[in-house]
């Protein structure tokens, strides 16, 4: 029985995201041209339009691949039912660095996004779309920990807001250094510690109390 047109489609439109990991991740996203992703994934431009606005749109789904259980975690997390919030949002830290450990095609996703994107103009759309996704983050962490503050988990008096910036940055510093020279320290064998210290600098450091 010959394959169905939407499962070819799936495997086009899969195989044009995993060429553009590939492309971006080598040359960089300002320096890569759809028909740059085109040539490696074997389709030609029209089947790249068939499928994605542009280049900032199949930048987007891209990193979609690994947002999507991303935000799956952090939602779970952010609920204001969640008996351990805390615990939950430790689960998240967990899986992010343990993912880009474990997966190369996530850790390529995160060094296109820390590395790989040369924003010159403050207008282009994928660079607004990175802002966007920066501080919607950024809110998902600090309403966390809110709820973990009223669960008795964290200092009533806890700073979120300065508290989610903190966590936010020692996050993306710890992989952005490990991308940068992944060889000069083990990210896998301490993850764990970086993400209790993490929790431990929201329970116990003063700077984080509110004034």
């Amino acid at each position: 029985m010959a394959r169905s047109t939407k499962e070819e489609a799936l495997e086009t439109r899969s195989r044009i995201l995993d060429a553009a990991v590939d492309v971006f991740h080598t040359r960089g996203v300002s320096q890569t041209s759809l028909a740059d992703v085109a040539s490696a994934a074997g389709v030609t431009r029209g089947a790249i339009y068939w499928h994605f606005k542009n280049k900032s749109d199949l930048f987007d789904a891209m990193c979609e691949q690994f947002r999507l259980p991303m935000e799956a975690l952090i939602t779970n997390s952010a609920d204001e039912s969640a008996v351990d919030p805390l615990g939950q949002f430790r689960s998240w830290c967990l899986f992010a660095l343990e993912e880009a450990v474990h997966n190369p095609q996530t850790r390529k996703i995160f060094d296109i996004i820390l590395n790989k994107c040369e924003f010159v103009d403050p207008e282009d759309p994928i660079y607004m779309r990175q802002q966007e996704c920066f501080i919607k983050g950024r809110m998902n962490i600090q309403r966390i920990l809110r709820y973990a503050v009223a669960k008795g988990q964290l200092p009533r008096n806890l700073d979120t807001e300065l508290g989610a910036v903190s966590v936010q940055a020692l996050l993306s510093g710890f992989l952005d250094n490990w991308l940068f020279k992944p060889d000069s320290f083990d990210l896998g064998a301490h993850t764990e510690r970086l993400v209790d210290l993490c929790i431990y600098m929201l329970e116990t450091a003063p700077p984080l109390r509110k004034i």
